[in-house]
C-alpha cells in the first residue's frame, strides 16, 4: 500500500451507473398524447412495476421485455398517462350496466335483501363507463398496433433518458467512493508503518513474556524459536494489510469501467470490513503503536462502512 499504489481520487470517465434516477418521454399525434415516466431506486435484483390506464394491459409483455433488456438492477416504477388531444367523451355502456343490475337483482331476491342499488356504485364497476380516447376507442387493430408501437418509441425514449441520469449519477457516486478509498488507501499505509516500527519493541517483548511463562525450565533453542514464532504470527497483521490493499486495487478498477459492480464492490467491502476486523484482534497489547494501529483501524472500518451505503446504489 505504498503511494504509488494508492488509488486515483479522479476515476475515468467510464463508471458503473447509479441506480437511482427519473426520467420521461412524450408523444402527441393522431387525435392523443401518451406520456411515460420511469422511475428508478436500489434493488438487489430487477423488480418491475407497471402503472397502465385501463385497456393498455395487452402492452404490458412488449414493455417488460423492453425494461428487461435495458435495464439490470433495480426498483423500477412505469407509469403510462393516455389522453385524447380533445374533450372527452363520456359514454355509458347500457348493456354492461344492466348486466350488472340483473347480477344484483337475483342476489337480492335470493337472499332476501331489502337494499336497492346504488347507483353511484355501479358507475364504477369495470366497463360501466367508457371514455373516448382509451384504447377501445381507438379504432382498427392497425390503428391498435400502430399505438402500441408509439408506446414502445416513447418507452425506449424514457428508457435512453434514465440511462444517461443512471450514468451521470454513476459517475458523481464512483468519484465520492473513489476519495474515500484514497482515504482508506492511506490509513492503510500508516499501519504498515506503525506494524513495522513495533517488530523489534515487539520482539523484545515478546522474550521477556517467555521467560515469564517458561520461568527454569530448559528449553531447546529450536523449540523456544518455535514458540516465539506462533506468538508472533498471532500478532503479525502484514497479511491483512496486503489482503486490503489488493481489494482497494480491485475495487478502484470496477470504479472505472462501465458495467454491472454492485454485487462485486459489496463482496469487497465484506473482505475489507474481515481484513480490518482481523487487524483489530490481533493489535491489543502493543503499547503505543497498538494504540494507535486500533484508531487507524477503526477509521478504516468507518470509511469501510459509508462505502457499503454507497455501493447499494451502484447497478
Amino acid at each position: 500500500m505504498s503511494p504509488a499504489s494508492s488509488p486515483s481520487a479522479s476515476p475515468k470517465s467510464a463508471a458503473p451507473k447509479s441506480m437511482t434516477g427519473y426520467a420521461q418521454a412524450h408523444i402527441e399525434q393522431n387525435g392523443w398524447s401518451l406520456r411515460v415516466s420511469v422511475r428508478s431506486v436500489n434493488h438487489r435484483f430487477l423488480d418491475l412495476h407497471l402503472h397502465l390506464p385501463e385497456g393498455f394491459e395487452p402492452f404490458e409483455p412488449r414493455m417488460r421485455q423492453l425494461l428487461r433488456e435495458r435495464v439490470r438492477r433495480g426498483h423500477i416504477d412505469v407509469t403510462l398517462h393516455f389522453e385524447p388531444a380533445g374533450p372527452a367523451a363520456v359514454q355509458v355502456n347500457r348493456e354492461v350496466a344492466e348486466a350488472y343490475l340483473r347480477i344484483a337483482e337475483d342476489l337480492r331476491r335470493q337472499f332476501g335483501m331489502k337494499t336497492e342499488p346504488d347507483l353511484m356504485a355501479l358507475l364504477r364497476l369495470p366497463g360501466v363507463i367508457a371514455t373516448s380516447g382509451t384504447l377501445g376507442e381507438t379504432g382498427s387493430e392497425d390503428e391498435q398496433e400502430r399505438l402500441a408501437t408509439e408506446v414502445a418509441a416513447c418507452l425506449e425514449e424514457a428508457l435512453t433518458r434514465l440511462d444517461e441520469m443512471r450514468r451521470a449519477e454513476g459517475r458523481l457516486l464512483a468519484e465520492e467512493m473513489s476519495g474515500r478509498l484514497v482515504h482508506i488507501a492511506e490509513k492503510g499505509a500508516q499501519i504498515r508503518a506503525l506494524a513495522e516500527q513495533s517488530r523489534p519493541a515487539y520482539a523484545r517483548r515478546l522474550e521477556m513474556r517467555l521467560k515469564e511463562l517458561l520461568g527454569d525450565t530448559q528449553l531447546e533453542p529450536a523449540r523456544l524459536l518455535q514458540e516465539a514464532a506462533l506468538l508472533a504470527e498471532r500478532s503479525d497483521i502484514s497479511e491483512e494489510i496486503a489482503r486490503l490493499a489488493s481489494h482497494i486495487d480491485q475495487f478502484q478498477k470496477l470504479l472505472s469501467v462501465a458495467g454491472e459492480a454492485g454485487k462485486k464492490l459489496d463482496f469487497l467491502l465484506q473482505e475489507m470490513q474481515r481484513e480490518a476486523n482481523t487487524m483489530l484482534s490481533k493489535t491489543p497489547g502493543i503499547e503505543a503503536e497498538g494504540l494507535a494501529i486500533t484508531d487507524l483501524a477503526l477509521e478504516v472500518k468507518s470509511e469501510i462502512e459509508k462505502l457499503r451505503e454507497q455501493a447499494q446504489n451502484v447497478e
